[in-house]
């Protein structure tokens, strides 16, 4: 019988197209990975993937089997991150998942305001990798979240908390290093970081300025997958990126070689409170109240009094 875990190791082989960034993916070794392969072909069959040179790819017989096992993987992980959310729901718990700098730092306001209001909450914190996919797969393992510049999706709601100035960053070596300011003109042509294209694209090309030059930026060969490989790429000289504000200063203060530049006349970018639609959890509804009432009042930087 075909298992579960059989299906999720070929489905990201597919996925990777080589064992290699597979196994990496599901921190297996690739002879064991290998062997779940062949095991799985045994059982079908017929051959699923086709070996060369360059990695792997899917045999006529692997295409179809593909679309069902990744379905399959899917709906598995759907029914446990509802199962998740459900018990959190019914425990009075609330996972807040962000990237970057956490919550008390990227809201402290807003922070301070729920958990004052809600004092026998149970709240934990999740970091999350770079946004992948769209913004409802990304948001799936937690209840909410913070976000600069999240996509709109029909699945999602999206609760602006402030606006915030875009900066450039640059390599203390840069020729543009010891300007003050820029303007969006001057670097529009200058070469930015590659983001791997697993990455939500329409929020990747906006700290590229995709939304400025009206297409994709001129970027490096070599594909970013987190923050630490953006900031690497930056103080190398290779490229340059746009940032929030807020978020420039934690990188200083991680990399000293990296210049933080206000963009003058940049659209800004939006923190907001990202949630799901359709979520059974109260205190969602409850974090989401507390973030429409200091909109209101037009607390939104510092502490509420």
């Amino acid at each position: 019988m075909t298992s579960l875990r059989h299906l999720r190791y070929f489905v990201t082989v597919a996925e990777q197209g080589q064992l290699t960034r597979a196994a990496n993916a599901l921190h297996i070794a690739q002879p064991a990975l290998s062997q779940a392969i062949a095991q799985l072909e045994s059982h079908v069959g017929v051959s699923l993937l086709e070996r060369h040179a360059r990695g792997v790819s899917l045999t006529p017989a692997g295409e179809v089997f593909f679309d069902k096992a990744r379905a399959a993987v899917r709906a598995v992980a759907d029914a446990e991150l509802a199962a998740r959310a459900h018990s959190r729901a019914v425990g009075g718990r609330l996972q807040w998942g962000f990237t970057g700098l956490p919550p008390m730092a990227q809201a402290p306001e807003l922070f301070a305001a729920f958990t004052g209001e809600n004092p026998n909450a149970e709240v934990s914190f999740r970091e999350l990798s770079w946004p992948k996919g769209s913004t409802a797969q990304w948001l799936e393992p937690v209840d909410t979240a913070l976000c600069f510049s999240a996509t709109p999706h029909p699945a999602v709601e999206l609760h602006a908390l402030r606006s915030e100035l875009r900066v450039v960053l640059v390599a203390a070596t840069h020729p543009l290093a010891e300007r003050r300011e820029l303007t969006v003109e001057e670097v529009l042509d200058e070469t930015f970081c590659g983001n791997h294209p697993s990455l939500e694209p329409v929020r990747a090309g906006f700290w590229s300025l995709d939304d400025h030059r009206g297409g994709a930026a001129r970027v490096t060969f070599g594909e970013a997958t987190s923050a630490q490989e953006t900031i690497a790429l930056i103080v190398s000289g290779r490229a340059i990126t746009t940032s929030p504000a807020s978020a420039a200063a934690a990188v200083r203060l991680a990399a000293p070689s990296v210049a933080a530049i206000p963009l003058r006349d940049a659209k800004p970018t939006v923190l907001a409170l990202v949630c799901h639609k359709d979520t059974p959890n109260p205190l969602v509804r409850a974090l989401v109240a507390t973030a429409s009432e200091l909109a209101t009042t037009g607390d939104t930087s510092g502490s509420r009094a």
